[in-house]
């Protein structure tokens, strides 16, 4: 679809030259002369770029601007001004426009504006999107930014419009019928049923029935007709939790069902169709299953397409802050306690904790918390064991002290401040043509003050990113990409 931009320019005769200018450039070009009429084309169908003349008939080129600005419009805006404007054409670029160009606008100065601005906001655009989707803190049902928690996402996006088998394997707790229940949803088979079934959990005599329902009479105590599983998901998805703890027989009905796409109920005659799309999932190996035979190898390579491997939480670094964090609000909201947020301590003590039990652990945990304590901060007291006895993670380094931290612990004070008085922006501003009377030797570059700032908390740390990243507020991945960073410029350097 081609870029559009938006001329408001009160002046025919000029807006039929500049026409003229751009007509075989690869972008649409519009034209209206009035304020008014630019607010209602960009509310509308908001253009790539604005050329804003400043003196409009019924209001000023200044008034449009500050217009878009707050409305946050996705768009650049260029100003054209007449001979004499240009004090206020700066001004202006410092109220957000992108650009001035003067008039008599010449045709190459005109198309070279237009198309540097075009190329940027198109940049910028496609930064925002790989941002919005390789930097997402929530994701239909997830909380976490981690960077495997955003391999997840992102194979969730690329199999979710297919009809592809999905078989998602991880340890208990990590959020399996959430990862299906997200598929299903960013699937074209969202308005229809998603139907979860825990193969674990039912009978073996009744997983037949469970899955392809019953006809009155088929067993003692089939008093009706009863729907199955694959029949109410119908257009839907049909998700099976703990597939590996299927008998084999039935895993050999099953497999009939997703080659065929038709059933028999059980106790009846008459063959039934369905169309559902099949997700599975397991905490064991499935692989090790087949091997040792409790898993059908036809079926495995069936329902084996598109693996998902969800992460334990003791993979997902600061996701467990942000996850405890919401279970915290949100039981104390039900319950009506008066928790806000957890002390340092007890941040660093949850990501230090190997968590056997995964998001499910830590929910309970919480909500243990929750309802036996009404403080407005979590302290070290309030967890339950194993919490509140010696780390068990393998992994798990010395707590952070917090006596001489280089790093400290309150927000407002976590920016190691340099050595030196650093100059006012407004003097260097005021001192820009005698330079001779700035002591250049106490002025450090940023980048030099972040990287030790980073650096000594790391050190402080024993070398552990994770309590690092925590002290910082900042992302472990963060960190680890400075950190590379910063070796790779000195492996060159050298």
């Amino acid at each position: 679809m081609l870029q559009k931009v938006l001329l408001v320019e009160d002046s025919t005769s000029l807006a039929i030259l500049y026409k003229q200018y751009v007509k075989d450039e690869p972008y649409e070009f519009f034209h209206v002369t009035t304020g008014e009429q630019a607010k209602a084309f960009m509310e509308k169908n908001p253009p790539q770029l604005v050329i804003l003349d400043l003196k409009l008939p019924d209001m000023s080129g200044q008034d449009v601007l500050a217009w878009m600005k707050e409305k946050q419009l996705p768009t650049a805006v260029i100003v054209a001004t007449a001979h004499g404007t240009i004090n206020i054409a700066v001004n202006l670029l410092q109220s957000g426009a992108d650009d001035f160009i003067e008039k008599p606008i010449q045709a190459n100065r005109l198309k070279t504006s237009i198309t540097n601005h075009l190329k940027r906001n198109k940049l910028e655009g496609l930064v925002e999107d790989l941002q919005n989707t390789f930097n997402r803190k929530k994701y239909q049902g997830f909380i976490g930014s981690s960077l495997p928690m955003q391999a997840v996402y992102k194979i969730i996006d690329a199999v979710a419009p297919t009809t592809a088998s999905v078989f998602i394997y991880g340890e208990s707790g990590t959020g399996k019928e959430v990862c299906a229940e997200a598929i299903h949803y960013q699937s074209q088979r969202s308005s229809k049923p998603f139907v979860a079934i825990n193969c674990g959990a039912i009978p073996r005599d009744l997983m037949e029935s469970e899955i392809f329902g019953h006809i009155k009479g088929a067993f003692t105590g089939a008093t009706t007709d009863r729907k199955g599983a694959a029949m109410m998901a119908n257009g839907g998805t049909l998700f099976l939790d703990e597939l590996c703890e299927m008998e084999l027989e039935m895993q050999k009905k099953l497999l009939r069902f997703l080659q065929t796409g038709r059933f028999t109920p059980l106790g009846g005659s008459k063959e039934l169709s369905t169309d559902i799309r099949i997700i599975c999932a397991t905490n064991r190996d499935p692989l090790t299953e087949v091997n040792e035979g409790r898993f059908r190898e036809d079926l495995y390579y069936r329902v084996h397409v598109v693996p998902i491997q969800m992460p334990p939480l003791r993979d997902r670094g600061t996701d467990i802050i942000d996850i405890a964090s919401f279970f915290l609000k949100k039981y104390a909201k039900e319950d009506k306690k008066k928790f806000k947020a957890m002390k340092r301590d007890v941040e660093l003590k949850l990501c230090n904790y190997a968590w056997p039990g995964n998001v499910r652990q830590l929910q309970n945990i919480i909500r243990n918390v929750v309802v036996l304590h009404n403080e407005t901060h979590v302290a070290m007291e309030h967890l339950p064991p194993p919490l509140n006895q010696q780390l068990t993670s393998p992994s798990a380094k010395p707590q952070v002290a917090t006596s001489q931290s280089v790093v400290s612990q309150t927000p407002q004070e976590e920016m190691v401040q340099p050595q030196h008085e650093v100059i006012a922006p407004q003097s260097l501003h005021e001192h820009a043509n005698t330079q001779q009377d700035i002591d250049t030797s106490i002025i450090r570059p940023m980048a030099d003050i972040e990287r030790e700032v980073i650096q000594n908390a790391i050190d402080h740390c024993d070398g552990n990113v994770l309590n690092a990243a925590v002290l910082l507020e900042l992302s472990p991945s963060t960190l680890y990409r400075k950190k590379q960073a910063w070796e790779a410029y000195e492996e060159s350097d050298s």
